[in-house]
């Protein structure tokens, strides 16, 4: 029971530290006219393309991507555009309410609009990668980064992402359902796993006296105690042994340039077949394994997500033509804005609230890829179950998890606007 508090634990830290980064690109990328105009230019072409032109790219899409019509979306409509707006919206929100990761909600929310399971991991991954780019913020945590720490992290990281594009590849390629079946699967287990901590979590922090409105988020220290797994790993001599956190512990500290390779593998890895950009991954790995200092761990975080999604999105989805651009710009447009009015809530509702909340949009994720699950192994005769109870626990997974999370949309908008003169003020 103490390892899964351990794995539950450093799962709800990763997702608060991949959205501390998500709220700090945002407020870059909006408060900044250069980086406005370079996303209007961004969306400029998603908007028209929806609006005018979706018949004629729809039909040019697989010549220019792939060439293989198997791999483009069902549809290019205007309305699956502003649908991929509500779907950024509302992960925005959580990311910004919460202070924990949204992204999670991005892939079952896409695949339950129809859009295949390869297409919105590379399509979010894309997202990802363009919101790295335009809101850097790299150059102000260089101070604390470990430039070997992070190139030796970075190549395990770039072989882990190969390896997971090549997974979502071949098995697309031999069954378009097997490839929606797997990521499915990885979903519900990664989804489950942190939904039910979250929601007892939730009630753990209901018995307790501390629910004040920035328990949600949660804080970092500087993480100079390690357990006693990083300190294994740190007395294990295989050269070549990488050198960190000088400026922080006396003469530094050492690990074998192979754990690092290992991590960054199994961050690429994740990132590359779920389509969440491994940030989420890379905060517990590097505090609770590796022993690296959470100031360190910051700026290798922000920079592994830039070279990671970057590298998996270009290499492994869109030369194969499995990048959905319309729906990626919508995404990217609609988390900017649900992360700005979320963040601003926080300000005048309760943290015990919010943290509520959260457990239920995980969990709401993970029933909706649970009951997806059934349909897809009795098409692939796995399982016998009539198509029609199929169908019906596919469209009670979908429902449940769009009243879920537009629940949590409509209270977080409707307490932002009942309370605007409050935030004015502040």
């Amino acid at each position: 029971m103490s390892f899964f508090k351990q794995v539950g634990n450093a799962m709800m830290m990763a997702a608060r530290a991949h959205a501390e980064w998500e709220i700090d690109v945002s407020h870059t990328i909006l408060r900044s006219r250069k980086r406005l105009f370079v996303l209007g230019l961004f969306l400029l072409p998603a908007i028209i393309g929806s609006i005018a032109f979706a018949d004629q790219i729809g039909e040019a899409m697989p010549k220019l991507l792939g060439g293989k019509e198997a791999y483009t979306p069902a549809f290019y409509t205007t309305g699956i555009f502003i649908a991929s707006i509500l779907i950024g919206i509302c992960a925005g929100l959580i990311t910004g309410g919460i202070g924990a990761g949204g992204g999670f909600v991005i892939a079952p929310a896409l695949m339950s609009a129809g859009i295949k399971g390869i297409l919105a991991v590379g399509t979010d991954l894309f997202h990802i990668f363009a919101k790295a780019i335009m809101g850097s913020v790299i150059h102000k945590k260089l101070g604390n980064i470990s430039v070997p720490l992070a190139v030796i992290f970075l190549i395990g990281s770039i072989i882990g992402a190969t390896t997971g594009g090549i997974i979502n590849r071949v098995l697309y390629e031999i069954n378009p359902v097997l490839s929606d079946a797997f990521i499915t699967i990885v979903y519900v287990i990664m989804l489950g796993g942190l939904g039910f901590y979250a929601l007892g979590d939730y009630f753990k922090a209901r018995k307790s006296s501390d629910s004040d409105s920035g328990g949600a988020h949660g804080g970092k220290s500087e993480g100079t105690d390690m357990g006693n797994l990083p300190k294994k790993l740190q007395s294990i001599n295989i050269p070549p042994m990488i050198t960190f956190d000088q400026g922080i512990v006396p003469g530094g500290r050492q690990i074998s340039a192979i754990f690092l390779v290992m991590s960054g593998a199994l961050v690429g890895l994740t990132a590359a077949i779920m389509g969440v950009g491994g940030g989420f991954l890379t905060f517990p790995i590097f505090v609770y394994v590796l022993g690296v200092s959470s100031l360190t761990t910051v700026g290798t975080d922000i920079l592994q997500i830039v070279f990671t999604a970057g590298y998996a999105s270009i290499s492994q989805y869109a030369i194969y033509g499995f990048i959905f651009y319309t729906l990626a710009m919508g995404m990217l447009l609609g988390s900017l804005i649900g992360i700005q009015v979320g963040a601003l809530v926080t300000k005048v509702v309760k943290g015990i609230t919010i943290r509520g909340f959260y457990a239920l949009a995980v969990l709401g994720g993970f029933v909706n890829r649970f009951f997806a699950l059934p349909k897809k192994l009795a098409d692939l005769d796995i399982i016998s179950l009539p198509q029609s109870v199929a169908s019906i626990l596919n469209i009670i997974g979908s429902w449940a998890f769009f009243i879920i999370v537009g629940t949590f949309a409509i209270w977080v908008i409707g307490t932002f606007f009942m309370n605007l003169k409050t935030l004015k003020g502040e």
